[in-house]
């Protein structure tokens, strides 16, 4: 595989060369870095200079491909050597501590990774001593061959693959695999979801069927559009039952959850509802149709086109002949409300387009009683627990009198509020709730996952990252300079803050964008998500991207306080350990943590709770270490990558001497770039913990990469939605 990734990889550099490079056939250095997509300038320098053989400032084609052909085909010795001379900035034969420094520096500016000119010189000091085998004073090129032998994996992939090494962009792979539905593990993994399609797909197709054969002197499109309006009974019921939170919420600490895929009810409550869209347009076109035929027979009567549609004349509906305007109406609705329920509406910073359209159900149902005579049947069960769980939630809302009392603006735009805990409130740690904050916005209300531990008494956590209006207006909200006008007991409210911190060990570094206030909001919920199911797992292996760490923030806090009640103490010495013992309450046996970040700065958002779960685990446990964290940068460049080896060997060897890492300050080393899921996995199989239970939160895209490598291991795969 590897001499094919550098055959295609040199196939290519040769086309960017051609493409770049003029009538003379040559490059010079600005035009070498856009062809090799170099961002750094001291990388390009050195590559520059070490291709241009003949020191003319320019690189030719036949100079290109030589020195890449060097590292292609050359020996284990000609590839380290070139590695070498990059480092030798002088070309001396030798690198001194100030050459180091000098690509180190570099490597963080390439990785995106900010660290103070002290924990530079620290690394640099790290990677010189140990390389700096006779403490000459400089690192000869056996020397540093030495030090990379120590470093397998690096040696690994830098003598493989070329194209690995100076890292371009992509190619594709031209296999395609197999489908992963036509996968024996996609049938198995997903047999709950499938069953509940199929049953719900029959139920359609019979009751299509019945109403078709009932209907059968009326014509073919009268047919169709009666069996079309009789599945449109069932679904414009099915489709609320799916979002009946709170009822669903109480399902899944039941059996049902083992038979139903309650887990996945917004999946399916958009199959429903794009199912509802497509009888809908069926409908309205076979009725068409239908006047149309029996206007060319002679049995349509006396009325146009637009009258039969527009007016209540014909008489058709058994309100005031209504069916034709409402059936209008309801057609415009609930196009409106599928376009503005689809990803690129939701996503793109417009939640509040989503939101308000979505609202207009209200206007659906009331349209669909008055144009169907027998759709009020379907609706009354299913409606009046709709009607309860609305009551109940407003009922909810507005008990407690729920106050913002301290707010934290963290890095990337995300808000941190801690509410005041009503004594009525319980949840389940990862669960969500819907918040209002009156000073932001008086009737919208978005869904959040609590982050803080059901056993954190007094305080409710929230962390909110501003990707739409809403969480924009409340991020610059507070940011304002001064919130007095807001609480008229200013310093009450700050002492009764400063009162609940200490009670409730808030763990977060207060800074300067900390404040305390008074404000008021209403929270609706609590309600249920799949991590519900995470206590009732043996292996659990907990998978954040960026922000959506939230769920699993409030699930490893309460882990570690279950955790904790298991440890033991010797009275006699400062011996700790964990007893192993399974109950209903908590089965798990090990935790894998998996948290993925972007940059360095979004770590800092929870770096002081992670911290805290690193210090509470006992030194001594019977199965090895029951919490493993795993963190990822994405941007920063992976082991393989000729411009990050020197600066990921340094912080190794610092990580090791420190005891801590130096992008987040926790024990567990930050892994460049990210995770291998089949190595990952992997890894989680052979440890033999039990059954593997995958809990992910984060982007849609990552989540099935996920969910397919879970089928393949054979692991249970849970995604947080809301």
């Amino acid at each position: 595989m590897s001499q094919e990734e550098d055959a295609r990889w040199l196939e290519w550099v040769t086309r960017q060369f051609e493409s770049i490079a003029g009538d003379d056939k040559e490059i010079d250095l600005d035009e070498f870095k856009t062809a090799l997509k170099v961002k750094e300038s001291f990388f390009a320098e050195r590559f520059f200079a070490l291709f241009d053989s003949d020191g003319s400032s320019s690189i030719s084609l036949d100079e290109l491909l030589g020195a890449l052909d060097l590292l292609i085909h050359g020996s284990e010795t000609d590839k380290l050597r070139f590695l070498f001379q990059v480092y030798d900035v002088d070309g001396s034969g030798s690198i001194d501590p100030d050459e180091l420094r000098t690509v180190l520096k570099s490597c963080l500016r390439e990785s995106a990774i900010s660290l103070p000119e002290e924990k530079l010189d620290d690394l640099t000091l790290a990677l010189f001593e140990s390389a700096d085998k006779d403490n000459s004073g400089f690192i000869t090129f056996e020397e540093l061959k030495a030090e990379l032998e120590n470093f397998p994996e690096v040696m690994e992939n830098l003598t493989i693959s070329a194209a690995n090494w100076l890292k371009p962009p992509a190619v594709e792979n031209r296999r395609r695999p197999t489908p992963r539905y036509l996968t024996r593990a996609y049938w198995l993994n997903n047999s709950r979801k499938l069953l509940f399609l199929c049953a719900y797909a029959g139920l359609n197709s019979l009751l299509f069927v019945m109403a078709m054969l009932q209907n059968a002197p009326g014509g073919a499109s009268f047919m169709l559009a009666k069996g079309c309006g009789q599945c449109l009974n069932l679904n414009c019921t099915v489709v609320m039952v799916l979002m009946l939170r709170r009822c669903l919420t109480w399902l899944r600490a039941t059996w049902v959850v083992r038979l139903l895929p309650l887990d996945q009810n917004i999946l399916l409550h958009q199959i429903v509802g794009y199912t509802i869209l497509l009888f809908s347009l069926v409908h309205t076109t076979a009725h068409t149709m239908n006047y149309v035929h029996l206007s060319q027979s002679g049995g349509g009567g006396a009325y146009e086109l637009w009258e039969y549609l527009l007016t209540t004349r014909p008489g058709i509906g058994w309100v005031h002949g209504s069916a034709s305007i409402t059936g209008l109406l309801l057609q415009l609705l609930i196009g409106l409300m599928t376009v503005c329920s689809s990803t690129f509406v939701r996503r793109s910073g417009h939640f509040e387009v989503f939101y308000w359209s979505h609202l207009s159900y209200v206007c659906v149902w009331a349209l669909l009683i008055v144009h169907c005579a027998n759709f009020w049947k379907w609706f009354v069960v299913p409606g009046v627990l709709f009607l309860a769980e609305k009551m109940v939630g407003v009922a909810v809302s507005r008990m407690g009198g729920l106050y913002i009392v301290e707010v934290n603006l963290l890095p990337s735009k995300v808000t941190h509020l801690v509410i005041k805990r009503p004594p009525f409130f319980h949840f389940k740690p990862g669960d969500y709730v819907y918040l209002n904050i009156p000073a932001i916005a008086k009737y919208e209300w978005h869904p959040f996952t609590i982050s803080s531990a059901p056993e954190q008494p007094d305080t409710i956590w929230v962390h909110i990252r501003s990707m739409g209006q809403w969480t924009n207006r409340l991020f610059e909200f507070f940011r304002q300079p001064d919130l007095q006008a807001l609480s008229s007991k200013r310093l009450t409210a700050s002492l009764r803050s400063r009162q609940h911190q200490r009670r409730t060990q808030i763990s977060a570094k207060l800074s300067e964008n900390h404040r305390y206030c008074n404000i008021k909001c209403y929270v609706d919920g609590p309600y249920g998500t799949p991590t519900r199911q995470i206590f009732a797992s043996e292996h659990a292996v907990l998978i954040g991207a960026g922000i959506g760490i939230t769920p699993f923030a409030s699930i490893l806090q309460s882990i570690m306080y279950r955790y904790r009640m298991r440890k033991q103490n010797c009275p006699s010495c400062s011996y700790s350990w964990c007893e192993n013992i399974n109950n209903s309450d908590m089965k798990l046996r090990k935790v894998d943590f998996i948290w993925i970040n972007r940059d360095q700065k979004s770590f800092e958002w929870f770096v002081s709770l992670l911290t805290k779960l690193e210090m509470d685990q006992a030194d001594m446990e019977p199965e090895g270490r029951f919490l493993e964290m795993h963190m990822y940068m994405t941007s920063a460049l992976s082991k393989n990558d000729m411009k990050a080896i020197g600066l990921q060997m340094a912080l190794d060897l610092l990580a090791k001497k420190e005891k801590r890492d130096s992008i987040t300050g926790l024990r567990t080393r930050t892994q460049p770039g990210r995770p291998e899921w089949s190595k990952v996995f992997q890894k989680v199989s052979q440890e033999n913990k039990g059954k593997v239970h995958v809990f992910y939160c984060g982007s849609p895209a990552l989540a099935k990469i996920i969910k397919a490598q879970c089928e393949n291991f054979g692991f249970h795969f849970y995604k947080e939605n809301f």
